[in-house]
């Protein structure tokens, strides 16, 4: 195998990326998140991801040189109290330490956010107009809502007003500040009786070479900047524009937007019956050796449809407020989906209901995953092409002969 090139990144630096867009703090409280082994100074080249850190993905992860192994599921969930290479656990962690191949888990802090597992389910189920099942209410990935202000100047006072509004937090772009806009123009005006004007006289219409300034302001600044533009600028009742700009939405990979919140909510392009949705959802997840269970009418029509990466049982009271048509999601129970349907006899709008394989609706994260990390650094990217369902086969239950 040739050699890998020069590391432009370390593993260290590639976690720190990764628990930038999944903070380790947003796990839930019995989840065991974050790197699991691996020298954060060591070189990354070659990154492999997966669902599951199983024996067929650590091999695959050797045999490719990878330098991290990034897996959704915990290797070690449950507290341990040794490693021994005589575990299935064991021999995991002994073999990736002996290779220097380091593991970093993102679990259920990469359920929730935009760029996560149900987004990236929603997404490869074609729907659009995204949000959470059940928003996350103290804490969004929503830009701070901003406006943009538009002021004319006399050349010879631009500097002054654009140090003055930004010295008052205006101009500031993520990373960089003080950022302003400007071009040339000319401003005509006439000072009416009772006006005291810095430029002309009451009565007479003046022309003036002025400059228009333009910049950003986070909206809870709105006062401060406003205020400190009038000091600085040279006119009695300067000309400017103070205009409340759209909401882009949240921050996610690939330009996707939604709020942090468990499950999303979207809509199908075009409607579909239930039996023909059931075969889209089998054709967007990866084949795998389990089979997709549905419960409700075949020939209903799907519109909205709520989703949710992994097992989402808990979500059924809240889907069923939400008026979507179907809801998909894995691992579901016995009591919890009749306890559901019984709804039905009194609500015909009671959603259908469809269990697909867990590892299936979760990989759906990774390809979007591989992208974005590919946009932000350059490090060999590959999804792992183990299909790392427990499960190895299924057989209709046809029942006895009659």
């Amino acid at each position: 195998m040739p050699q890998p090139p020069a590391a432009d990144h370390t593993v260290g630096s590639v976690t720190d990326l990764l628990d930038s867009w999944y903070p380790p703090e947003r796990a839930d409280s019995w989840d065991a998140v974050g790197t699991v082994c691996g020298d954060p100074a060591t070189p990354a080249r070659r990154l492999l991801l997966a669902v599951d850190p199983v024996r067929q993905v650590v091999d695959e992860a050797l045999a490719w040189q990878a330098d991290l192994l990034v897996v959704h599921h915990p290797l070690l969930l449950r507290a341990v109290h040794g490693v021994a290479a005589t575990t299935p656990k064991g021999r995991v962690v002994h073999d990736l330490v002996r290779a220097g191949v380091a593991l970093h888990v993102c679990h259920t802090n990469a359920d929730s956010p935009a760029g996560g597992v149900s987004e990236s389910l929603a997404l490869a189920l074609g729907l659009t107009d995204l949000r959470p099942i059940d928003p996350d209410q103290d804490h969004t990935d929503q830009t701070e809502a901003m406006d943009k202000l538009v002021v004319f100047v006399p050349h010879e006072a631009v500097q002054a007003v654009a140090t003055a509004i930004t010295d008052a937090g205006a101009g500031a772009i993520g990373d960089y500040d003080r950022c302003t806009f400007s071009s040339t123009g000319t401003g005509s005006f006439r000072p009416l009786p009772g006006a005291e004007p810095a430029v002309g006289a009451v009565g007479r219409v003046e022309q003036v070479p002025e400059t228009r300034l333009e910049t950003v302001l986070a909206r809870h600044l709105r006062g401060p900047v406003v205020a400190a533009m009038r000091a600085a600028h040279p006119y009695e009742e300067p000309a400017f524009d103070l205009v409340e700009l759209a909401d882009p939405g949240p921050h996610a990979a690939d330009g996707q937007a939604g709020a942090r919140g468990a499950g999303r909510v979207g809509h199908l392009p075009e409607p579909l019956r239930l039996a023909d949705f059931t075969r889209q959802v089998v054709a967007a997840l990866p084949a795998t050796p389990s089979a997709l269970r549905v419960a409700g009418d075949p020939d209903r029509w799907v519109t909205r449809v709520a989703v949710c990466g992994g097992a989402g049982d808990f979500l059924l009271d809240q889907v069923r407020a939400t008026g979507v048509d179907v809801y998909v999601t894995s691992d579901l129970r016995h009591h919890p989906v009749s306890e559901f349907l019984e709804h039905a006899a009194q609500d015909p709008s009671t959603p259908a209901v469809v269990d697909v394989p867990h590892m299936a609706a979760e990989w759906t994260w990774l390809p979007r995953l591989a992208h974005r990390l590919k946009s932000a650094t350059t490090v060999d990217v590959r999804v792992s092409s183990a299909v790392t369902d427990p499960w190895t086969g299924h057989l209709p239950m046809i029942g006895p002969a009659h």
